[in-house]
Order: structure tokens, then sequence, then C-alpha cells
């Protein structure tokens, strides 16, 4: 078996070798040029189509690009950006913990279709505000929801 979870090593990639660990500078080399070479492949692909706009037609601005090719362009231009997760161990790889904060807030308005003051909808975003950033800190989240603001703004700055 190749790396982690039981399935085999993606080709292309180092494999460990009876346990031993690969320079994790090696892995984020070698992600680092597939990276590269499957924007490649996508900018080669997306310049090889045929012009969105008939090319008799003269228009001011840039010509009109296709979402995927928009989108290729982005990756290769913010190279550093995407791949922030391999450098930096406190990044993680995907924003589900963004998502996940904003989950309940629209499943509160599917249930109830909306709130009924706007003072009701502050307090619940600082009561799950309070109990979501407790959760990620490892703290009990009833006694920071009793706890004053202005302790907990404190232990944040300390953390």
């Amino acid at each position: 078996m190749g790396q982690g979870y039981g399935q085999a090593a993606p080709p292309g990639l180092p494999r460990r070798q009876s346990g031993a660990r690969q320079p994790r500078s090696a892995f984020v080399a070698v992600f680092t040029a597939r990276y590269r070479r499957i924007v490649a492949e996508g900018l080669a692909f997306h310049q090889a189509q045929p012009p969105l706009d008939p090319p008799s037609k003269k228009k001011r601005g840039r010509p009109k690009r296709r979402p995927g090719h928009n989108l290729v362009i982005r990756l290769r231009d913010h190279e550093d950006a995407v791949l922030r997760f391999l450098h930096d161990p406190a990044v993680p790889f995907t924003n589900n913990v963004a998502e996940q904060g904003g989950r309940m807030m629209k499943v509160k308005m599917k249930i109830s279709g909306c709130f009924r003051t706007i003072e009701g909808a502050h307090g619940f975003t600082i009561l799950r505000g309070t109990a979501d950033t407790a959760r990620k800190q490892g703290w009990n989240v009833l006694d920071a929801l009793k706890t004053p603001s202005p302790i907990l703004i404190a232990r944040l700055k300390a953390a």
C-alpha cells in the first residue's frame, strides 16, 4: 500500500519506504510541479478553443473568455495563495471550518423563514459566534457563554 488511508500513492509522487518519512520539501516540490503542469495543460486547452466572440466584431476591452479559462488564469496568478497549505501547517486544506460557521444561520433561516427582529438576529449571531469560537479553542461552550466578553477577548489575545 502507498501513503495514508490504505490507498496507493498517485503516480509521480515519491513513495515512503519501510516507514521512513520523505522530507517535507520533496513532497512540496512534487505537488508544486504537478500543480503547475495541470494549470499549464488547462491554459493550453483553453487557448486552443475557438474564441467566444466572432473575430469580425470590434469590441473594446479584453476578449470574452470561458469560465474555466478564467479559473485557470486565477489559479496560475494566485499559486502562492492556493498552495499556502503546503508551506504553512496552520492553514487548512479546505475552508470547511469557515463554511460551518455560516451554516447554522442558514438552517435557522430555512426553519423559521426569517428572524422576527434585527435584535434577535444580532443576538443569535453573538451566541453562535461565541459557541463556535469556544468549540474551536477547546473551551467548554457553556462556561464560555457565561463568561463576560472582555475576559473571552483577553483569552483569545493570549492564545
